[in-house]
């Protein structure tokens, strides 16, 4: 890979960084329309119920109500899903969970709204709700929906397991649990829509995949899609929580109704009851290895409360079987894992998207066979590492960037140099030990073939207009396509316009998601601009007597020799307003069979391993994090600053659901407030924090680079399981490690 790029691989500040700094970013929350109405939702307080009836007369008879709707008022399908289409836009018959739409009300102020929803009497029946997906999957248990309570089942399935597990000198299995996790992103949901003038509509709206609001809201309202447009505004955090667009087709429908501007802003209680969730997992795991430490077997049965709409749970099922095998060659696999239906709050994508649960149990087992075995750690996963010779649990074999084995021996340094910490005598009742954690996770969606899509136009002045329809969540993708494009066409980076966030311009690149932007989006972008680049050197040799490969095209001009030509000459001479190219990415991939799992469902992979010095209270048993490290595989880096905060974000995230973050639901009802859905503070950041960056560039990336910022957090939770299992002397199979459930293992020593 060469290294005398320009602007690949150079720290460049985010092109969103100073808006938001000095507050002049404008989110949704700051849009405010002449005669705009606020939108309330009535929400089931029931996690199942039979409708009887509606009464909603005093509401529409209330003063400054405007519009009031219930499902049978919806002109066009009435369900809807980022994937699977099976949840009520608003319930009409039934309801699922607590938090699920009912009606709404649009009115001229928020209060009027409000004290409207009061108004609307809802009849229900009330239903024993399912709550346990391993009751749910009972013969003859009640049904949450008439197919049955299975959403989805997937399968992983090769070579012989009873042979495999006759030949294991040690087995090793146990149960593990994985929590409900809540996005907690800064911003709660946020919607504008307006009519237009010729009959479509406006959205602007918070949001990670802009062209799905549209397909989601032109379903609903009855519309083509080409009569709704949508504006992605500045986006407070999505972390896969802002994929469904129900908000924006809540407000879609007064504004269609009323004829007038609608606003729907969640409240923090309202997001925290009726968006979706990471899936919890119950996972079965059993696995087995010859006495020199050779992973001969792996049996997995994972179970995932998907909650009461299906949605994304078939796609995360998906994820999590195929990836059930981690970072290692197992030769005998097989893995069953269910999406159950119940009537608790539904769960969808969220950052790992089924990878850190697998994680947590295969990496909990491999320490096991560790302390069975008598090998090291590192040593143990070394042995069994994938490189390009051997195939992951799809049988895929990855030609290149497979730098899982250089990895573990920087790891094995790292825990070389905390032996003095351990060797200290800690402060009395005070437990220490190191922990290793590694995962690998396919870039882009495993169940279908991912695309991007990309326009890139120069201008005469030099300067160029990249359009491109994935959307910048803060995590700086944006930046990198600028970097890609300037790359390409020779220009400075704060001379290329990135424009993500319309979908009247920005073509369709699937929703910022699967750890695909960088590479699916970034190849588009440097194909379109290689094209665009190209076209121009083309016709200015034509007009210098030399061919395209003797030009170069630097800063707004063609260079040949001692000469050049500019691009306003250029373009005035053969009558272009600019050049434009349109290009396509979509990696050579295979979804796996749906009976053996089997395929090339990637184009690439990234790999982690992370390292955690924990120090727990024998008193309390408080966690305390003294050491952490990450390394991270990112093939080739375009922007060292974007990569470093993503993976300092990344380990925070999965920091919180290994040690606090839990979305219990009792009778049906979810946490309703921060006060008692604990996520992390500055307080809990580990003492010391480092990064390690390994580069083995991916051949098939744009400039060797590969997407990275999602499998940052999935080995954490089960690397610090992993120290604190080998501190207290008693194996976690539970997460999160709150202090009380680690104060109830140290009594069970």
């Amino acid at each position: 890979m060469s290294n005398d790029h320009k602007v690949i691989g150079k720290s460049i500040p985010r092109l969103d960084a100073r808006s938001k700094v000095l507050g002049e970013a404008r989110y949704a929350d700051d849009l405010s329309l002449p005669g705009m109405l606020y939108v309330k939702v009535v929400r089931s307080p029931h996690p199942n119920a039979r409708i009887r009836s509606i009464d909603t007369s005093r509401a529409r008879n209330y003063p400054g109500v405007i519009s009031v709707l219930t499902a049978q008022d919806i002109p066009g399908e009435k369900l809807m899903g980022p994937i699977i289409k099976d949840q009520p836009v608003l319930c009409g018959e039934a309801v699922g969970y607590v938090g699920d739409a009912v009606a709404l009300v649009g009115a001229e102020t928020e209060q009027a709204a409000e004290e409207a929803l009061e108004l609307i009497k809802v009849d229900y029946e009330i239903l024993a709700p399912v709550l346990d997906p391993f009751k749910a999957m009972e013969p003859g248990a009640p049904q949450v929906h008439s197919g049955g309570n299975i959403g989805t089942h997937s399968k992983v399935r090769r070579g012989d397991m009873e042979a495999a597990f006759r030949d294991a000198t040690v087995v090793v299995e146990k149960r593990f649990f994985y929590p409900r996790v809540e996005h907690a992103y800064m911003e709660p949901e946020v919607a504008v829509v307006a009519p237009d003038p010729g009959g479509g509509f406006t959205v602007w709206s918070s949001t990670q995949y802009a062209h799905l609001d549209r397909e989601e809201v032109s379903r609903v309202l009855g519309l083509p899609q080409s009569r709704v447009r949508v504006h992605q505004m500045m986006t407070g955090g999505g972390f896969g929580g802002k994929i469904n667009p129900h908000a924006q087709c809540l407000a879609a429908l007064i504004a269609w109704k009323a004829g007038r501007p609608a606003k729907l802003r969640y409240s923090r209680e309202e997001s925290l009851i009726s968006s979706y969730k990471c899936h919890p997992f119950v996972m079965d795991m059993k696995l087995g290895a010859n006495r020199e430490g050779k992973l001969l077997a792996l049996e997995a049965t994972l179970v995932g409360n998907t909650g009461a709409y299906l949605l994304q749970g078939k796609a995360v099922i998906t994820k999590s079987a195929t990836h059930v095998s981690g970072p290692y060659y197992i030769p005998n696999i097989k893995a069953d894992a269910y999406a159950v239906f119940t009537n608790c709050v539904p769960c969808g994508a969220m950052r790992g998207y089924g990878v850190p649960q697998v994680t947590f149990a295969l990496e909990s087992l491999m320490d096991e066979l560790t302390g069975r075995l008598g090998l090291d750690p590192i040593e143990l996963r070394m042995r069994n590492a994938l490189d390009t010779t051997l195939p992951n649990a799809t049988g895929q074999v990855m030609g290149a960037s497979v730098p899982i084995k250089e990895m573990l021996g920087k790891a094995k340094l790292t825990v070389q140099s905390l032996k003095p910490l351990l060797q200290q005598a800690p402060a009395k009742g005070k437990l220490r030990a190191v922990g290793v954690g590694c995962s690998t996770r396919g870039i882009g969606s495993i169940r279908k073939p991912s695309r991007s899509t990309a326009v890139v136009s120069l201008h005469p002045d030099g300067s160029a207009t990249v359009a491109c329809g994935h959307v910048d969540l803060g995590q700086g993708s944006d930046t990198m396509m600028a970097q890609v494009a300037a790359e390409e066409l020779g220009v400075d980076v704060d001379r290329v316009n990135v424009v993500t966030n319309d979908t009247a311009i920005s073509p369709d690149c699937e929703s910022t998601s699967a750890s695909r932007v960088t590479y699916l989006s970034g190849n588009a972008v440097r194909l379109a601009a290689a094209k665009a680049r190209q076209r121009v050197l083309e016709i200015a040799a034509g007009d210098l007597g030399c061919a395209p490969e003797e030009l170069r095209l630097m800063n707004g001009s063609v260079v040949y020799r001692e000469q050049g030509v500019t691009l306003a000459g250029l373009f005035s001479k053969h009558t272009f307003h600019s050049v434009t190219s349109v290009a396509e990415f979509l990696p050579d991939t295979v979804p796996p069979d749906p009976e053996t799992g089997q395929g090339r469902p990637a184009g690439t992979y990234n790999f982690n391993v992370h390292v955690a010095l924990v120090e727990v209270d024998e008193g309390t048993g408080q966690i305390r994090i003294l050491r952490y490290l990450a390394l991270t595989d990112v093939g080739h880096m375009i922007n060292p600053l974007i990569v470093e905060g993503q993976v300092h974000g990344g380990m925070m995230m999965g920091l919180g659901s290994a040690l606090m973050e839990e979305v219990k639901v009792e009778n049906g009802v979810t946490n309703t407030s921060f006060a008692t859905y604990l996520i992390p503070t500055t307080f809990d950041v580990p003492q010391e924090l480092l990064i390690g960056v390994v580069e083995e560039p991916e051949p098939t990336g744009p400039f060797g680079a590969k997407g990275f910022a999602e499998g940052s957090l999935d080995p954490v939770g089960a690397t610090i399981a992993n120290a604190v299992s080998k501190a207290i002397g008693v194996r976690v199979t539970r997460l999160p490690m709150t202090s009380e459930r680690i104060h109830e293992l140290l009594s069970q020593r």
